[in-house]
Order: C-alpha cells, then sequence, then structure tokens
C-alpha cells in the first residue's frame, strides 16, 4: 500500500513570483519552515519543525534536491523519523503551469509506503491544504 498526497492551487501572480516563493530560503522560513535550502541539484538540506515524539518525528526533515526545471518544476526527498531513524522516506514535487490571470501550482508528495505512514500521510495532507493558505498570504502582503 502506497499514498500520495495531489494538490492544486490557482494563484493570481505570475509564475516567476510563485518559484522565488518556492526556492528562496528566507521567503521559505514565512510559509513552511526554517531551512537552509539552496535551489541546486544534490544540494543537501533540512527543514525544522516542532518535534512530535507521540508520531516517532523529532522535528528535523533531511533532504536533498532532486530536479530544478526554473520556473516550472521542483523536487526534493523529504526525510523525517525519529533520532536519525528514518521511518518516512518521500518526494516533494512542485509543478507550475501558467495559467490565464496567474499560475497553477500543482504539489505530490509520494511514498507514504505501509501501516507505518498512515498517520504522517493524513497529518501531512491536512498541513499542506494549510499551507497553501500561507502561501497565498504571503503573495497577496509582500508581492515580489
Amino acid at each position: 500500500m502506497q499514498k500520495v498526497i495531489n494538490h492544486e492551487w490557482f494563484y493570481p501572480h505570475d509564475p516567476e513570483t510563485v518559484w522565488t516563493y518556492l526556492t528562496d530560503s528566507d521567503l521559505m522560513k514565512k510559509w513552511l519552515m526554517p531551512n537552509d535550502f539552496k535551489p541546486v541539484v544534490g544540494h543537501q538540506f533540512s527543514f525544522t519543525a516542532l518535534p512530535r515524539p507521540q508520531f516517532g518525528f523529532d522535528g528535523k526533515i533531511h533532504c536533498e534536491v532532486l530536479e530544478i526545471i526554473p520556473l516550472k518544476r521542483l523536487s526534493y526527498s523529504w526525510k523525517g523519523g525519529w533520532r536519525g531513524k528514518v521511518s518516512l522516506d518521500s518526494k516533494v514535487t512542485w509543478t507550475l503551469t501558467p495559467k490565464e490571470g496567474g499560475t497553477m501550482l500543482s504539489l505530490e508528495h509520494s511514498g507514504f509506503k505501509g501501516f507505518k505512514n498512515v498517520i504522517p500521510y493524513l497529518v501531512m495532507n491536512k498541513g499542506w491544504e494549510k499551507i497553501s493558505k500561507r502561501i497565498f498570504m504571503h503573495l497577496v502582503k509582500q508581492p515580489l
């Protein structure tokens, strides 16, 4: 059994602006989490979140940039767990599609395998929905 999170959102901004919010570390901190992201294939980085010991999550997400097609697609690995033991080994892919009046942003978060990842899948699916609203609020309040 494997689950995949899929979401799409429309933002009334050009792809360049949306891309910047996905690839600028300082902007990502505002809508996602503190990080040391760099838009370079092979760059290893991490996100820092609140630990959730009850779910076996220590608050550290270890990532590596896997693909960059400027203004079109960004993907990175997403690994988390407890005290260095990876229980979720997944992949996040953002795809931007220009549309009249803005940009369609698609998210695919794949790799939720087996029973052990059912709760992370449910929690993260809801979390990505909330995060999309944060991106929109930052785009509206602080357009580039």
